[in-house]
């Protein structure tokens, strides 16, 4: 029996991704019919498809690089896996951290920007084809490109991940067709605050997976070059992280269900160290509460009576 738990992040970040650019490409499409344009719908699914395909051509060149850099030296090959693990975890978090808050900021001016983009592409007397297209486009790529960083940064689950992409832009693409074509009312902001809280925890997860990705590197390098050897003096049981902390193999594995799924979606480790704990709770409370407050509406205080 398959056990798609390695599929279940792409797929919540995926959905989550996917459903922004449906978003895009149903307002577009709504404005171009309000605007009796409906003749540039094409290009609406042109820059879909354009945008699909780029992001697949980006997940290809980072397949490659990675089998590159894994086999250009077959002595560092240990060191080299895990290091670039660490590397696409780190700009995973990156990314993905700065587009949650971007996006949270931004969401409630979304349709007013999209329209003004289209609003302004239109009135242009050549091109306008075009100028939908890029939008649609970059729309789709800036999601695809996320996709792809994270799935990057578990290579080593195989084909797992880009089926949890899969399911997460058919998932998407079914949300999409509910809300523009059939009408059904959806709670949007609900929905995304929902899947921000995942991707909260699938992002703090990644902070964990980084850090002991980066220590198993520096061990293996200290191994086969005593000279590298950037270890902490007198580590014991790691290399950068520090003291164990707590040992939960015996009753929650992270290797066997259900701790297998808690270390995939939520970076749970059997062994937990000082620098892990310290580093999952530095990133709840700078980009975590950031992105709480924010679900807050902001309400102006209230002025004082003149006397």
């Amino acid at each position: 029996m398959l056990d798609f738990t390695a599929a279940l992040p792409t797929f919540v970040i995926t959905l989550r991704e996917g459903v922004e650019a449906a978003l895009v490409v149903g307002i577009v499409l709504a404005y171009l019919n309000k605007a009796n344009q409906a003749v540039l719908n094409r290009w609406v699914w042109l820059g879909v498809g354009g945008g699909l395909a780029a992001s697949g051509l980006v997940g290809v060149l980072f397949a490659w690089i990675v089998n590159t850099l894994g086999t250009a030296n077959q002595t560092y090959a240990p060191v080299i896996k895990p290091l670039l693990q660490s590397v696409f975890s780190l700009g995973a978090i990156a990314l993905l951290s700065w587009m949650l808050l971007w996006m949270t900021q931004q969401s409630r001016y979304l349709r007013a920007q999209v329209e003004g983009a289209i609003s302004a592409t239109l009135t242009r007397e050549t091109g306008a084809g075009w100028g939908i297209f890029g939008l649609i486009f970059f729309a789709v790529l800036r999601e695809g490109f996320e996709t792809v960083v994270f799935i990057s940064a578990n290579f080593q689950q195989g084909w797992l991940p880009i089926a949890g992409a899969i399911a997460g832009i058919i998932g998407a693409t079914i949300l999409g067709v509910l809300l523009f074509q059939l009408g059904i009312k959806i709670n949007v902001r609900q929905f995304f605050q929902v899947m921000g809280i995942f991707l909260l925890l699938i992002v703090a997860g990644l902070v964990v997976s980084a850090l002991a990705h980066l220590d198993t590197a520096l061990t293996r390098l200290a191994t086969l070059n005593p000279a590298a050897n950037f270890c902490l003096p007198g580590h014991i049981d790691s290399c950068i992280l520090g003291p164990q902390l707590w040992d939960t193999s015996a009753f929650l594995p992270d290797r066997q269900f259900p701790g297998l799924i808690l270390h995939i979606l939520f970076g749970y480790e059997a062994h937990t160290y000082l620098a892990e704990a310290i580093g999952y709770l530095l990133f709840w409370g700078a980009i975590g509460t950031t992105y709480l407050r924010s679900l807050t509406p902001w309400q102006p205080r209230p002025t004082p009576p003149h006397p």
